[in-house]
C-alpha cells in the first residue's frame, strides 16, 4: 500500500524515520509529501495513494474526490476539524486521530501560560502566584486530566466540567465537580479551555461567560480559536479591566486586542500546544502504527467519523 506523508509542515527528521521504518517493516511504500506550496498540490498528490498521514493539512471534498484509492487518512494529533468528515465517510474513507500523543505537550503550554500571565509576561513589576488560586478545566479529557494533576501539584484548587463524563469519573480524574458551565467560570480564577471545534461549540465562549469570571482572573485556550466569540471577548476585555487572555490560537481581532489592552492579552506567534520533540514524534508513530493495523486487521479503534 502507498501511505503518503502529506504534512505542508514537516515532522521533525526523527519522527518521519520512525514512521518510514514501522511502514515498511510492514511491507508497505511511504512517499513523504513535505512542504507543498498550495492546496492544489495536495489534490494532486493524493491520486494514487492508499493512506495518507497528515497534520494541520487541510482534507476537503475536493482531496477525498480525486484520491480514488484511498482508504484511510489519520490526523497525527487530537483534533480533527481540518478534515471534510461528512465527505470522508461518503467516499468510504476512515478518518482517525491519535489522541493522547500530544496531550502532555499541551497540558505542560497551559501552567506555562497561566504562570506566564500571573508574572505580567515576565515584564519588571510585581505579579502574583498560582498556588491557592482555583483552575477550572472546561472539557476533562486526555489534556485537561493532566493540566488538573499539574495544576493539583502546584497547589491550586481543580474543577471541571465536561458533558460527556459523570461526575464521579471527574472525582476519580481528581478534580471536583463544577455544577454547570456557568459555575465554573464563576468561580475559578482561571478558566483552561480543551472543548473540540464543533457546530455546538463555535463561538460559545463570549461576554456573558467571560464576564461571570472573578476579579483578576485569567481565560487560558489552548484549544481552537473558532470556540471563542471574539466579539464578545473584546467587549468583556473593556468592560472587565481585571480580566485576562491567553492563548495559543491567536484570534483574528489579535491586533485590536494588543493595541486596546496590552499585557493584558497574549498569543503565540503559531500553534505550539503540540510543538515538542516529544510530540512530534509520538504523534507521528501513532499514526503510522494505527494505519499498519488498519491494513493488517481492519482496526479502527481511533475512528472518528463513525
Amino acid at each position: 500500500m502507498k501511505i503518503l506523508l502529506a504534512t505542508q509542515k514537516p515532522f521533525a527528521a526523527a519522527a518521519v524515520a520512525g514512521i518510514r521504518e514501522i511502514v515498511e517493516a510492514a511491507g508497505h511504500e511511504l512517499v513523504a509529501f513535505e512542504k507543498y506550496a498550495e492546496q492544489s498540490d495536495l489534490v494532486a498528490a493524493v491520486a494514487d495513494a492508499d493512506a495518507m498521514i497528515i497534520r494541520s493539512d487541510k482534507v476537503t471534498a475536493e482531496v477525498l474526490d480525486a484520491a480514488k484509492k484511498l482508504r484511510i487518512v489519520v490526523r497525527a494529533g487530537a483534533g480533527y476539524d481540518n478534515v471534510d468528515l461528512a465527505a470522508a465517510t461518503a467516499h468510504g474513507v476512515v478518518v482517525e486521530n491519535t489522541p493522547g500523543q500530544n496531550s502532555n505537550a499541551v497540558a505542560e503550554l497551559a501552567i506555562a501560560m497561566m504562570i506566564f500571565m500571573a508574572r505580567t509576561q515576565f515584564t519588571p513589576t510585581t505579579g502574583s502566584e498560582i498556588q491557592g488560586k482555583t483552575l477550572g478545566i472546561q472539557a476533562f479529557g486526555n489534556v485537561g486530566r493532566l493540566v488538573g494533576r499539574k495544576a493539583a501539584a502546584l497547589g491550586m484548587k481543580v474543577k471541571a466540567i465536561d458533558p460527556f463524563l459523570p461526575d464521579e469519573k471527574i472525582v476519580e480524574g481528581g478534580a471536583e465537580p463544577a455544577a454547570s458551565l456557568e459555575d465554573l467560570y464563576a468561580t475559578s480564577d482561571y478558566v483552561s479551555i480543551h472543548i473540540p471545534a464543533t457546530p455546538e461549540t463555535i463561538g460559545s465562549i463570549g461576554y456573558d461567560l467571560i464576564t461571570k469570571m472573578p476579579k483578576g482572573a485569567t481565560l487560558v485556550n489552548t484549544a481552537r480559536k473558532e470556540v471563542i466569540d471574539e466579539a464578545g471577548l473584546e467587549k468583556a476585555l473593556e468592560d472587565r479591566p481585571d480580566l485576562k487572555y491567553v492563548t495559543d490560537v491567536a484570534p483574528d481581532n489579535l491586533p485590536v486586542l494588543k493595541e486596546k489592552f496590552g499585557l493584558r492579552v497574549f498569543a503565540t506567534p503559531k500553534k505550539m500546544g503540540a510543538q515538542s520533540a516529544e510530540a512530534n514524534v509520538n504523534a507521528g508513530l501513532a499514526a503510522a502504527r494505527q494505519i499498519v493495523a488498519f491494513f493488517e486487521s481492519g482496526c479502527t479503534k481511533f475512528q472518528v467519523n463513525r
